[in-house]
């Protein structure tokens, strides 16, 4: 049976940390799911780039409720502010959490996952930015950090760095080196 990841959708997210992700797994075929969050379609990103999402959050959480492989917060500061406000998504993320399951977050993002439950101690990464809003978590400047079931990563430059993290866990490292080859990904 195929993955299936989310990814959540709000006005002012940062185009390429949600859709690195979203390309480099639907290359692995992932079954990638974008739902939007706050506001009907398109969904205007931080750079006013407007993306058509799949379906709107509350669909599809009444669709497949919490069966995902993986659930990925893209950053954005002004996106960020509106997940920080979902109820919907920080539930969602709070149960994903506390399961131990696999819950990923780039640039801003990481404060959605603290903000839903993320226990301290916990190794993350973020954008300098947000560094400060981490409270009690085990902070790191590199690209990429893998604390058990959550991954993180810095922003737009470590995107692709990120996205081969979520293939790597999802699909296995062979899928990765291929996708990596495949992007000329460093």
């Amino acid at each position: 049976m195929k993955k299936r990841v989310l990814v959540p959708l709000a006005p002012g997210f940062e185009e390429v940390e949600a859709l690195t992700p979203v390309d480099f797994l639907r290359r692995a075929d992932v079954h990638v799911v974008t739902a939007s969050v706050g506001a009907p379609n398109p969904i205007t990103g931080r750079n006013r780039v407007r993306v058509m999402a799949d379906i709107d959050l509350d669909e599809a959480l009444a669709e497949w409720g919490d069966d995902w492989d993986a659930v990925v917060i893209p950053g954005g500061a002004p996106g960020v502010e509106r997940l920080l406000a979902s109820d919907t998504v920080l539930a969602l993320v709070a149960r994903r959490l506390q399961a131990k399951q696999l819950t990923a977050a780039i640039c801003a993002g990481p404060r959605v996952l603290v903000k839903a439950g993320l226990a301290a101690g916990t190794k993350v990464t973020s954008n300098p930015d947000a560094r400060a809003e981490l409270g009690a978590m085990d902070y790191s400047e590199d690209a990429v950090v893998i604390d058990g079931a959550v991954i993180t990563s810095r922003g737009p430059g470590t995107a692709n760095a990120f996205a081969l993290a979520l293939v790597e866990a999802l699909c296995g490292a062979d899928k990765a080196a291929e996708i990596r080859k495949k992007t000329v990904s460093a």
